[in-house]
């Protein structure tokens, strides 16, 4: 009975060692694993992040060359309207005729030369007779 005490208590042992050692290689495996796992995700991260990077970049540059391209656009209405408008009428003969001042007055006043204020002031200075 002893010898089968002895027998029980070494394989009760060896089971115990067994289940053990299948357990610390189970355990080194999974840290193994998650180790790997955890250099993948931050192998993932990185490259979103530089492709975010990326994105932002190009967005910028886009953002920047349609500020140019409405910039140029701007100075090219500008030169236009600039050439567009007509030279200041030359004054009549003698500058005596009324009608002829009144015309002038009016055109530089349509063409934006004359504000409404400076327009009534000129108006009135020709028609008092001054």
């Amino acid at each position: 009975m002893i010898m089968r005490r002895r027998a029980v208590a070494r394989s009760a042992v060896r089971l115990a060692a067994g289940t053990a050692v299948v357990a610390g290689t189970a355990g080194a495996i999974r840290h193994h694993q998650d180790q790997k796992y955890a250099a993948q995700d931050a192998q993932q991260q990185a490259q979103y992040d530089d492709s975010q990077q990326q994105a932002q970049m190009e967005q910028l540059e886009q953002q920047n060359a349609m500020q140019q391209q409405q910039i140029q656009q701007m100075q090219a209405q500008q030169a236009a309207a600039q050439q567009a408008a007509p030279a200041p009428a030359a004054p009549a003969a003698g500058g005596t005729d009324l009608n002829s001042q009144l015309m002038q007055l009016s055109q530089m006043h349509n063409a934006g030369v004359l504000t409404d204020e400076e327009f009534a002031q000129a108006k009135a200075k020709l028609l008092a007779g001054g």
